[in-house]
């Protein structure tokens, strides 16, 4: 992958929604696309600057997985993958 973000951005890889519940009920596509979305974060920025002009690191790290909101972010391709451009801010969790 040839995405750097800059400052306090990052790149996630989307991870595809799950066609079936645990219970074995299949998912029609409206349903598959409520709620937030997960990924894996790829890249990260230096972070934020300050007034002072400091950079402060993202909580986020390379490899961690997140949870974002549904429309958050920019898409990007990078030869046959789709990645999505997020601001620490529109991150909502990080995933144990």
């Amino acid at each position: 992958m040839s995405i750097q973000p800059i400052r306090d951005k990052l790149v996630v890889l989307p991870v595809e929604k799950e066609e079936k519940t645990s219970g074995g009920i299949l998912l029609t596509r409206d349903n598959k696309e409520d709620g937030p979305n997960k990924g894996t974060v790829v890249s990260v920025g230096s972070g934020h600057i300050t007034v002072n002009g400091d950079i402060v690191p993202l909580e986020v790290s390379k490899g961690q997985t997140v949870v974002y909101s549904k429309g958050s972010g920019k898409k990007m391709i990078d030869g046959n993958e789709e990645y999505v451009i997020l601001g620490e801010d529109e991150i909502l969790a990080i995933l144990n």
